[in-house]
């Protein structure tokens, strides 16, 4: 384990204390109790796509139906992604991710009791609401607590328990939803834990060190910082206060080269994204996270509803999705290997390019096993480039605009989810799943050539 004295520790600022500590114990209960909420979002996620091919025959919903029961929630995401972001560099990370986890728990649990499809639309708003701002804040309060040698490792630990949450989602779908006419209401019903989780988070998880000095909150930095030292055996400093950070009105972003900007640290808004230093890199961001949403949950919402319709039974169709949800696993695993290795840029890539060949094998499948391989691949390949992706987005911003910056590319991305869903059933009627599959490719490809313009911030510090 490695350690520091006290005269060293006194040259460096609060996030460069944290910065060059071991992970810890500390640390693995911030990935932990993040990561916790992280997989109950992906579960109601996941719950919907199921849910959907249940409702098609009690309901005897219309395709339009179905598609806006599958992207309302999305809708409900992109604005509560964009101002879940702008609230997290005002007034905290973890007070913004314990108030979503308690808006979208509750209302995933009152969707038990919908009578109709108008009250389980506007539910499934609010759902959305929840959901799009806690998950880039939750990322954000990772990346900034994160040792730099394994920040992007951490966040792509945090991004696998979606994986989980969604394997939850499909093993209660497989052996709850088909028992009776009742039975996604059940499914719902089990989506009020993260109501009471909130709780939990709110006294459990610490604040960002970085936004507590950004707000002029020293001594609480101070002894959230001497709490992670004495976690990792580290020597605090002998004086109560070490060297402030550099003032947070102003920002030198290197890994680029880039020349220094100013900007207003007290209201940061969707303007100080696209100046003259942050444009090029904002853009990159917004498209591949476009591309990422736009194949994921064109793909994801609608397979068990598209297995449904191509002659599966609600139970097989069920069972495919849960084998190839379990291949999201090994992909995580991958990119949390391969990102600190290959660097975020190569890893985003390249499984960015394997999802949009899996993507196009999937549409032109002609058997079962075809299917369910190239089914497989296209999750791990996927969800190895969520990873990679929610790793680099807040690493890209400095402090006083990090949550914001990740916010807004999530807003950007929701778009896509909003619009791929209802696309999905006006291709599926021209072409197929053979047409799908290959406009869900194509999304891959863009979204591809799009990262290859993001900075490379493997070993780097975050910028204060």
């Amino acid at each position: 384990m490695t350690s520091a004295t006290p005269s060293s520790s006194e040259a460096l600022t609060r996030p460069e204390r944290l910065d060059r500590l071991p992970f810890t114990r500390k640390h693995g209960r911030l990935v932990l109790g993040s990561g916790i909420g992280w997989a109950l979002d992906a579960m109601d996620v996941g719950l919907i796509s199921f849910i959907m091919a249940a409702l098609i025959g009690q309901w005897a919903l219309s395709p339009t139906e179905v598609s806006w029961l599958g992207s309302i929630g999305f809708v409900g995401m992109a604005l509560g992604a964009s101002l879940g972001g702008l609230l997290a560099d005002r007034i905290g990370r973890r007070s913004v991710f314990a108030l979503t986890l308690l808006v979208y728990g509750l209302a995933t649990g009152a969707s038990a009791l919908a009578g109709g499809l108008a009250v389980l639309l506007v539910l499934r708003f609010i759902v959305g609401l929840g959901l799009g701002a806690e998950l880039p804040v939750a990322s954000t309060l990772v990346s900034e607590f994160a040792p730099t040698k394994i920040r992007g490792r951490m966040v792509v630990i945090l991004e696998a328990f979606w994986a989980v949450g969604w394997l939850l989602a499909a093993l209660i779908a497989y052996f709850v939803v088909p028992l009776s006419d009742d039975g996604w209401r059940w499914a719902f019903a089990l989506g009020v834990v993260p109501a009471l989780y909130a709780v939990v988070v709110r006294r459990g998880l610490p604040e960002s060190v970085r936004f507590l000095e950004a707000k002029g909150r020293h001594a609480e930095a101070e002894a959230v910082v001497r709490d992670f030292e004495e976690s990792a055996g580290v020597a605090a400093p002998t004086h109560e206060v070490t060297r402030e950070t550099p003032s947070p009105t102003s920002y030198d972003p290197r890994p680029q080269g880039e020349t220094t900007a100013t900007m207003t640290a007290a209201q940061p808004g969707l303007g100080d994204l696209f100046g003259a230093v942050l444009r090029r890199r904002t853009t990159a961001l917004w498209v591949t996270w476009f591309g990422v949403n736009f194949a994921y949950y064109g793909a994801f919402i609608w397979i068990p509803s598209l297995l449904f319709t191509e002659g599966f039974t609600l139970v097989k169709s069920f069972q495919f999705t849960l084998i190839i949800t379990l291949a999201q696993l090994p992909g995580y695993a991958l990119a949390a290997v391969l990102i600190e290795v290959w660097g975020r840029r190569a890893t985003l890539a390249t499984f960015l390019a394997a999802s949009a060949v899996s993507a196009v094998a999937f549409g032109q499948a002609e058997s079962d096993t075809t299917l369910l391989v190239a089914g497989c691949a296209l999750s791990m390949a996927n969800l190895g480039a969520w990873g990679a992706l929610y790793a680099v987005t807040p690493e890209v911003y400095p402090t006083q605009v990090r949550a914001t910056g990740a916010g807004w590319a999530a807003a950007f991305g929701r778009i896509a989810s909003i619009i791929a869903p209802l696309l999905v059933p006006v291709l599926h009627r021209a072409g197929g799943l053979g047409l799908i599959f290959a406009v869900l490719g194509a999304a891959f490809l863009m979204a591809m050539v799009a990262a290859l313009f993001l900075p490379e911030m493997t070993g780097e510090e975050l910028v204060d």
